[in-house]
């Protein structure tokens, strides 16, 4: 199994969502974080002021999934949340070496 882990932004999400629930993702985690990257936040006018943010909004979407499906996932994750400005996002994958169903014990591939 792998986590695959999505931080991309905001505006995006339901674009994301879409496409993996069409690909038959049953469940994903969704949080809301701040952070940057290569662009080290920027520079915004409020009230004739100027202030630097240094993080920004991002959503963080979390996926565990069978081996085999990896592909498909990064595909759909790439081609919903690109937008080709900095800033699009970044997708990590790693292993899962157990997963759980604490209502019914279910485990591993038949707890997803």
């Amino acid at each position: 199994m792998k986590l695959v882990i999505a931080v991309i932004k905001p505006f995006k999400l339901e674009d994301v969502r879409d496409a993996l629930t069409a690909l038959g993702v049953q469940g994903l985690t969704v949080t809301e974080v701040k952070g940057y990257g290569r662009q080290k936040g920027h520079t915004e006018f409020y009230r004739g002021a100027e202030y630097a943010v240094h993080f920004l909004p991002k959503m963080k979407i979390e996926i565990v999934i069978p081996d085999d499906r990896e592909d498909q996932v990064i595909e759909a994750i790439t081609a919903s949340a690109k937008t080709g400005q900095i800033g699009d996002g970044k997708i990590f994958v790693t292993e899962v070496t157990r997963a759980l169903r604490i209502r019914t014990g279910e485990a591993d591939n038949n707890a997803l």
